[in-house]
Protein backbone atom coordinates (compact mmCIF):
# COMPACT_ATOMS: atom_id res chain seq x y z
CA UNK A 1 0.00 0.00 0.00
CA UNK A 2 1.14 3.18 -0.83
CA UNK A 3 0.95 6.40 1.02
CA UNK A 4 2.29 9.98 0.18
CA UNK A 5 2.32 12.52 3.28
CA UNK A 6 3.42 15.94 2.25
CA UNK A 7 3.87 18.62 4.55
CA UNK A 8 5.33 22.12 4.43
CA UNK A 9 3.02 24.07 2.61
CA UNK A 10 2.09 27.78 3.76
CA UNK A 11 1.53 31.40 2.95
CA UNK A 12 4.93 33.04 2.05
CA UNK A 13 5.32 36.43 0.86
CA UNK A 14 6.64 37.48 -2.68
CA UNK A 15 10.70 36.17 -2.88
CA UNK A 16 9.97 34.11 0.50
CA UNK A 17 11.31 30.56 0.46
CA UNK A 18 9.59 27.17 1.93
CA UNK A 19 10.43 23.71 2.20
CA UNK A 20 7.99 20.47 1.07
CA UNK A 21 8.30 17.77 2.09
CA UNK A 22 6.87 14.29 1.30
CA UNK A 23 7.21 11.40 3.29
CA UNK A 24 6.60 7.97 1.24
CA UNK A 25 6.05 4.58 2.70
CA UNK A 26 5.17 1.33 0.16
CA UNK A 27 7.79 2.78 -2.16
CA UNK A 28 11.18 1.99 -2.66
CA UNK A 29 13.35 4.95 -4.16
CA UNK A 30 15.50 2.22 -5.82
CA UNK A 31 12.46 1.78 -8.50
CA UNK A 32 10.32 4.41 -8.44
CA UNK A 33 9.80 8.14 -10.26
CA UNK A 34 9.30 10.42 -7.62
CA UNK A 35 7.49 14.10 -8.50
CA UNK A 36 6.62 17.07 -7.03
CA UNK A 37 2.72 18.24 -9.46
CA UNK A 38 1.22 21.54 -8.41
CA UNK A 39 -2.58 22.65 -8.94
CA UNK A 40 -3.80 26.19 -9.32
CA UNK A 41 -7.14 26.98 -8.77
CA UNK A 42 -9.21 26.80 -12.20
CA UNK A 43 -5.56 25.41 -13.98
CA UNK A 44 -4.34 22.26 -14.95
CA UNK A 45 -1.75 19.73 -13.26
CA UNK A 46 1.88 20.98 -14.01
CA UNK A 47 4.75 19.18 -13.14
CA UNK A 48 7.03 20.63 -11.62
CA UNK A 49 10.12 18.27 -10.81
CA UNK A 50 10.95 14.71 -10.63
CA UNK A 51 13.29 12.90 -8.90
CA UNK A 52 15.27 9.32 -9.19
CA UNK A 53 17.70 7.22 -7.62
CA UNK A 54 20.76 6.44 -9.09
CA UNK A 55 22.46 5.53 -5.67
CA UNK A 56 21.57 5.61 -1.86
CA UNK A 57 23.80 9.29 -2.12
CA UNK A 58 22.87 10.15 -5.60
CA UNK A 59 19.51 11.22 -7.90
CA UNK A 60 18.80 12.85 -10.65
CA UNK A 61 16.49 15.65 -11.01
CA UNK A 62 14.32 16.90 -12.99
CA UNK A 63 12.83 20.53 -13.81
CA UNK A 64 9.96 22.44 -15.14
CA UNK A 65 11.65 25.74 -17.10
CA UNK A 66 9.68 27.51 -14.48
CA UNK A 67 11.32 26.65 -11.84
CA UNK A 68 14.65 26.34 -12.84
CA UNK A 69 16.88 28.14 -10.64
CA UNK A 70 14.35 28.46 -7.74
CA UNK A 71 13.33 25.11 -6.75
CA UNK A 72 15.57 21.99 -5.80
CA UNK A 73 14.34 18.86 -5.26
CA UNK A 74 16.20 16.45 -2.99
CA UNK A 75 15.56 13.39 -1.18
CA UNK A 76 16.65 11.18 1.58
CA UNK A 77 17.26 7.70 0.80
CA UNK A 78 17.14 6.55 4.53
CA UNK A 79 14.53 8.11 5.63
CA UNK A 80 12.19 8.09 2.19
CA UNK A 81 11.51 11.66 1.79
CA UNK A 82 11.88 13.56 -0.67
CA UNK A 83 12.18 17.28 -0.19
CA UNK A 84 11.13 20.19 -2.33
CA UNK A 85 13.33 23.73 -1.71
CA UNK A 86 11.52 26.39 -3.07
CA UNK A 87 12.90 30.21 -3.25
CA UNK A 88 11.91 33.60 -4.42
CA UNK A 89 8.65 32.26 -4.64
CA UNK A 90 5.89 34.44 -6.40
CA UNK A 91 2.31 34.52 -6.35
CA UNK A 92 2.23 33.00 -10.29
CA UNK A 93 3.83 30.21 -7.90
CA UNK A 94 0.25 29.47 -5.53
CA UNK A 95 -1.16 26.66 -5.66
CA UNK A 96 -1.62 23.27 -4.23
CA UNK A 97 1.12 20.75 -4.72
CA UNK A 98 1.53 17.14 -4.74
CA UNK A 99 3.50 14.33 -4.44
CA UNK A 100 3.45 11.75 -6.50
CA UNK A 101 5.00 8.48 -7.26
CA UNK A 102 5.41 5.49 -10.39
CA UNK A 103 7.21 2.99 -10.94
CA UNK A 104 6.40 3.04 -14.86
CA UNK A 105 8.47 6.45 -15.26
CA UNK A 106 11.96 5.53 -13.87
CA UNK A 107 13.51 4.58 -16.50
CA UNK A 108 11.48 6.98 -18.99
CA UNK A 109 13.08 10.76 -18.79
CA UNK A 110 10.88 11.95 -21.03
CA UNK A 111 7.51 11.22 -18.83
CA UNK A 112 8.58 12.67 -15.24
CA UNK A 113 7.26 15.59 -15.30
CA UNK A 114 3.80 14.50 -17.05
CA UNK A 115 1.31 14.78 -14.24
CA UNK A 116 -0.65 11.58 -16.06
CA UNK A 117 2.46 9.10 -15.71
CA UNK A 118 2.00 9.37 -11.87
CA UNK A 119 -0.05 6.10 -10.31
CA UNK A 120 0.07 7.17 -6.76
CA UNK A 121 -0.48 10.55 -4.99
CA UNK A 122 -0.53 12.21 -1.90
CA UNK A 123 -3.56 14.98 -0.28
CA UNK A 124 -1.65 18.10 -1.36
CA UNK A 125 -0.19 20.76 0.04
CA UNK A 126 -1.18 24.53 0.18
CA UNK A 127 1.27 27.13 -1.18
CA UNK A 128 0.04 30.69 -1.13
CA UNK A 129 2.37 33.55 -2.23
CA UNK A 130 0.58 36.78 -1.77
Amino acid sequence: HVQLVESGGGLVQPGGSLRLSCVASGVTFDNYAMGWIRQAPGKERQGVAAIVTVSRNTYHPDYADFVKGRFAVSQDYAENTIYLQMDNLQPEDTAMYYCAADPGCFNNPRRRLSPSAYKHWGQGTQVTVS
